[in-house]
Formats: structure tokens, C-alpha cells, sequence
């Protein structure tokens, strides 16, 4: 049985669509939820169960968040609302310096433990490690995979060139290859890296494979840290990895530009055109979203009632200059 607390969104926000993924038995949110924040269960419990209540569904969680905490305590949340066959765990591991064929298993063990979990439906390597053949982490991965471990398979900040020759290996070998990229992906391109080692899936290349192969893209920083916001909202986060600091460009701001022009007409926010963006992807797109409160999750959803044409998609990114015609 399911046991949440009552509900706390206001009524009358949009719910959280699903989809559904190849290699993952449940549908999952096309939102997902970020998990490397809340350091107690209480604090979990109040913003899980409204993500729940918003219809959300999916969870993305990390070896290396709080040194193990953040893992141990969803995992108490999930084991107290008994929402284990619910739900959509996303986990990571195999962080740089641990980024190696070895520690794949090793890591998600561990993880499993503190999850309470027998199986993640979604396992992401959370780097890559271009000195290892490519070829001995699908070998690693796919052993988690027959022993029943691990769904499907992906990885985090990689380069298209690396995931596509790990997808061929796998091919050849009849072995199951990487599914999902996990890399940045919002309106605002990524200038600065938000932490070594980031990559951003925003460029053409980046962006023809995924339409070419139709990869599940999840973007981290799907609204770009706040660069979206108002401006008197933009500077709450350390000067390191402000928006301004990581997205800040003349381009970016004229991408902001008319994503303003466009949420004063349809009424909603430019952070809500932003995550509209992510989700219009001509691939399967989902976005990863860390509301640290119900009032942050009720925020996003807007974005949900905002549907995009392909021609201003491509107007939103500066791929045209007129979003009527579609221009250039």
C-alpha cells in the first residue's frame, strides 16, 4: 500500500505526463526528480510525496551524492511509503576517479544496499573514462544486466563519438548497448562547465545524433540553473555556478529574450518555455528538474501546458530568425 502524506499542490496544475521507455517495465514522468539534496527523511518525505501527488514518478540518484547519505535516505523514504514497484530509480556510479570497469559493480552494490532496492531499472555511468576501451564497460554493465541488477543502460557526460561506439560494440557483440545520454541539455547553452567534466548536449552534432539514432536524452540542469528567471531570482546559487556564470553569453541572452517574448504570450514563465523546450526535442526528451520544495515542483508545471512547434524550437535556439515562417 502507498502511504503519502496529504496533498499539498494547489489544484489545477497540469500532471506530469509519462512515456514509456524501452527496457523499463513502468511508464516514467517525463520529469525527473533530482534526489541530491535532501540530507533527512523528513525533508525527502515533503517534497517525494508531492512529486508523487504532481504525478511524477521518477528519481535520479547518485553514488557519490552526500557521500552515500543521499541514496540512504530515499531509500528510507521509499521503503516507508512502499513505493518500491511505483516508482522509476535512476542510479548513477562510476564517478571520476572511480571510473572504471571494476567499479561499476562494486559501486552499484553498494548502492542497491543503501536504496533498499534489488534492481534499478536505469543504471548511468556518471562519466567516462576515455583511456578504458569502451568496449570493458558495455562487457561490465552487460554483466549487471544478466544477473538481473540493472534495466537498461546509459552515460553521463559522455561524448556522442564514446556512446555511439560503445552502441556499435554492443552490436556486434550482441550485447545490450547504451540507451540514454545524460548530459546538459537546456535553452541556454553551457559556456562555462557547471562541474569538470560536464558537457553539454546543446550543439548541432550532439543534437543530429540524438535525432538520428533517437536516443533517450535526460538533461541535468534542464533550465539552466535559474538563467531563465527573473533577474533579482538568477543570483542564489554560489558565484561559481551561478547562471550567469555557466550560461552567460550574448546568445543566451537573446535566447532569453524571446523566451520571454513568447511566455507574455502564452501566459506563462520564461523558465516554463525553457523546460517546454527540453521536452519539445525531436527525440525522446526528459528533463531532470531539483525543486527542494512542493512550491518549486508547483512552479515547473506550467511549463507541461506549453506545446512548441518544431519551427519554434528551432527560433527558441537561434537555429532561425522567424518563428512564423521558420526563416532563417
Amino acid at each position: 500500500m502507498v502511504r503519502l502524506l496529504p496533498r499539498v499542490l494547489p489544484k489545477g496544475l497540469p500532471e506530469i505526463a509519462k512515456v514509456r521507455i524501452p527496457g523499463v517495465t513502468l511508464p516514467m514522468s517525463r520529469l525527473v526528480i533530482g534526489c541530491d539534496n535532501r540530507d533527512t527523511p523528513a525533508e525527502g518525505a515533503v517534497v517525494w510525496d508531492a512529486w508523487m501527488e504532481a504525478g511524477g514518478n521518477a528519481f535520479d540518484t547518485a553514488f557519490v551524492y552526500g557521500g552515500g547519505k543521499h541514496e540512504a535516505v530515499l531509500g528510507q523514504w521509499i521503503a516507508s511509503r512502499g513505493v518500491e514497484d511505483k516508482i522509476v530509480v535512476i542510479a548513477k556510479g562510476a564517478h571520476s576517479p572511480y571510473c572504471t570497469p571494476r567499479a561499476i559493480g562494486a559501486q552499484l552494490e553498494i548502492s542497491l544496499g543503501r536504496l533498499g532496492l534489488d534492481r534499478v531499472p536505469i543504471y548511468i555511468m556518471h562519466r567516462d573514462n576515455p583511456d578504458v576501451p569502451v568496449g570493458e564497460f558495455v562487457d561490465a554493465v552487460n554483466r549487471l544486466i544478466e544477473a538481473g541488477t540493472v534495466g537498461i543502460w546509459g552515460g553521463s557526460n559522455w561524448e556522442v563519438s564514446r556512446l555511439a561506439e560503445a552502441q556499435d560494440y554492443a552490436a556486434q557483440k550482441g550485447l545490450v548497448g547504451p540507451a540514454i545520454l545524460n548530459n546538459n541539455l537546456s535553452l541556454a547553452v553551457m559556456e562555462k562547465p557547471v562541474w569538470a567534466g560536464c558537457i553539454s548536449s546543446n550543439e548541432p552534432g550532439t543534437l543530429g545524433f540524438l535525432r538520428e539514432r533517437q536516443v533517450v536524452h535526460l538533461s541535468w540542469s534542464s533550465q539552466a540553473r535559474g538563467y531563465f528567471l527573473p533577474e533579482e531570482l538568477r543570483n542564489r546559487l554560489p558565484e561559481d555556478t551561478r547562471p550567469e556564470t555557466c550560461f552567460g553569453s550574448d546568445r543566451n541572452a537573446e535566447r532569453r529574450r524571446r523566451a520571454e517574448e513568447l511566455a507574455r504570450e502564452r501566459g506563462v514563465s520564461a523558465n516554463a518555455v525553457a523546460l517546454a523546450w527540453v521536452l519539445a526535442q525531436p527525440f525522446p526528451s526528459l528533463a531532470l528538474v531539483g525543486p527542494r520544495s512542493p512550491g518549486e515542483i508547483a512552479s515547473s508545471l506550467p511549463a507541461l501546458k506549453v506545446e512548441l512547434s518544431p519551427e519554434e524550437v528551432a527560433w527558441l535556439n537561434l537555429e532561425t530568425g522567424d518563428r512564423a515562417r521558420g526563416a532563417a
